[in-house]
């Protein structure tokens, strides 16, 4: 008989987390583990996320394919990612009687607001095996420190009711125990699987994607992935693209993502002189085409659960800069496989931008190198660990 796992997210969008535990449901029911388990994913409301139309049937498409792997999916209008008192309590008595209902060998729930529901439904329920994946802290970078410190709090006290944690890096894990947040061993690290094999392939589309774009072949690009919020700092990188800029003036600098921040970094591009450099693709279905346009990739986030969007970067051999925080340091060994800067520096991540425009031989060793790396972070190799720790836990 399957082993029946129910998986718990507040919303299914393209950001990373989403993506990734529907990559994981989509493993755990097809290929070789075909049969062993019997994969639930409840998901909420995902008009929060306000995706545009091409979102949605992008968002669509997984689920399908989902569904077409053995996933059953079940929504719930009642689990939103905001606080929400009546729909939170709702959305607790709706997980406690799907968990009395159905009786799963294990709970996996996914996201901080999901994972408190989550998971005291299911010890309320007394299901056997509890798994918990923050894809990201929320209890620091995020908020102010009374916000922060009342959702360490609520994290502290669910860890009480968790057979395991799941951190997407080293770095993940070693603030997650810093904070006292979960015990060491009670955690294990499974990196979010990146499909490592599209992102080699796209390489050969190179010069035919920079024409579509409006580029020229021998454009200099420095390019952005993500969404436009603080947390991931793209005015960090603009304003660090003001000293790049002052050697290499028509250099290029292209956000590819939606945000906040859009009108903020637009209105300060103008302010820059640097409008007709500046390049705003919006959300885009077409990354893994998108990301070997670039010469360089730059994530300058605040705090990042690992940064998943870095392993797309060196898949497609684009050298990478980023930020010295959360996971990031797992992936980049800085002057080995790309080059790292201190959050919120725009001067030391400028810096960084330059060096690689002008040290062409670490940049190819730093390329090479990592398209070696991100061969850790595949698919397959994130189904094999989580399936290893479900047995681990079961028996």
């Amino acid at each position: 008989m399957a082993i029946k796992n129910i998986h718990i997210i507040t919303r299914l969008d393209m950001g990373g987390s989403a993506q990734n535990t529907l990559a994981s449901c989509h493993g755990l029911a097809s290929g070789g583990l075909k049969g062993k388990y019997e994969e639930v994913l409840v998901f909420g409301a995902s008009e929060e996320s306000e995706m545009t139309q091409e979102e949605k049937q992008a968002v669509a498409r997984g689920v399908d394919a989902a569904r077409a792997a053995g996933v059953r999916l079940i929504e719930t209008p009642v689990l939103v990612r905001r606080i929400s008192p009546i729909n939170d309590l709702r959305a607790l008595f709706f997980l406690l009687a799907l968990f009395l209902r159905e009786k799963p060998e294990i709970v996996h729930t996914h996201t901080s607001k999901a994972g408190i529901l989550g998971r005291v439904a299911a010890f309320l329920a007394v299901v056997p095996v509890i798994v918990h994946t923050p894809h990201g802290l929320i209890f620091f970078g995020h908020f102010g420190k009374l916000k922060s410190n009342i959702f360490l709090w609520i994290e502290r006290f669910a860890a009480l009711i968790t057979h395991r944690q799941i951190a997407l890096t080293k770095g993940e894990l070693a603030d997650t125990v810093r904070y006292r947040a979960v015990k060491k061993d009670g955690m294990s690290i499974v990196h979010s699987g990146v499909d490592i094999e599209v992102f080699q392939k796209s390489r050969k589309n190179r010069a035919a994607k920079r024409q579509e774009l409006g580029f020229e072949p021998d454009d200099s690009i420095v390019g952005f992935t993500g969404w436009l919020l603080p947390i991931k700092g793209p005015m960090y990188l603009l304003n660090a693209m003001g000293q790049v800029w002052e050697r290499f003036p028509d250099t290029k600098l292209v956000f590819v993502g939606k945000g906040d921040l859009h009108k903020s970094l637009v209105a300060r591009a103008a302010e820059m002189g640097a409008a007709d450099r500046v390049f705003f693709l919006g959300w885009r279905d077409d990354v893994k085409e998108i990301m070997p346009v670039f010469d360089i990739f730059v994530l300058p986030s605040m705090n990042e659960g690992m940064g998943r969007v870095i392993v797309e970067a060196m898949a497609a051999g684009v050298p990478v800069v980023a930020t010295r925080t959360g996971g990031i340091p797992d992936l980049v060994e800085h002057g080995e496989t790309g080059l790292l800067a201190t959050p919120a520096d725009s001067k030391e991540l400028g810096e960084a931008i330059f060096e690689i425009c002008v040290n062409k031989e670490l940049t190819k060793k730093m390329v090479e190198k990592s398209s070696i790396t991100c061969q850790h972070y595949s698919v397959n190799a994130m189904i094999s660990k989580i399936d290893s720790i479900y047995d681990s836990l079961l028996n």
